[in-house]
């Protein structure tokens, strides 16, 4: 006897083309943001070097985790993910990172702008993903409260108390 993929794929819940594009948007945001954060640790200058070089490998390491995790659901709806350089330079929404060296405080507010924009385009999107996929929700709820704790620590630091 031969199994077939339609023998596989019996019963099992599939995305559909409009959940398998949102998802491929969250994945390509995540992916650029974990870039220009790891172009933002390489090229850092200045005061408080140190701690913000250490931020941004968190927030790297939290993007990529992120990212895996998504890509990861879009397999198991037999969806296929698209984390490829070309993919991801021609369907971010994010602005390019600066070239050359930054400074800390520039570095901070491009990356805090960064993280919004993702934060953003996921809050766009998740209700119609929540509506044909609550557990691919849940994963955009994991994603949406760290990045925004993320920006939460990024922005504290360019705040002054009045």
């Amino acid at each position: 006897m031969t199994i077939t993929n339609h023998d596989v794929l019996a019963g099992q819940f599939v995305a559909s083309p409009a959940l398998a594009a949102d998802l491929q948007t969250v994945l390509v945001g995540l992916l650029e943001l974990q870039n220009q954060a790891k172009q933002a640790h390489w090229t850092l200058v200045g005061p408080n070097f140190r701690s913000t070089h250490l931020e941004l490998d968190e927030l790297v390491d939290a993007a990529r985790d992120y990212a895996d995790s998504v890509a990861e659901r879009m397999r198991a709806l037999e969806s296929v993910p698209d984390g490829r350089t070309g993919t991801i330079a021609t369907t971010t929404s994010l602005e390019a990172f600066p070239a050359g060296e930054i400074g800390v405080e520039r570095a901070v507010a491009v990356i805090a702008d960064r993280i919004l924009g993702v934060v953003n385009a996921i809050r766009a999107l998740h209700d119609e993903v929540d509506e044909q996929d609550p557990t691919s929700a849940d994963i955009l709820h994991t994603i949406l409260e760290g990045l925004e704790k993320q920006r939460w620590m990024f922005t504290a630091q360019l705040r002054h108390v009045s």
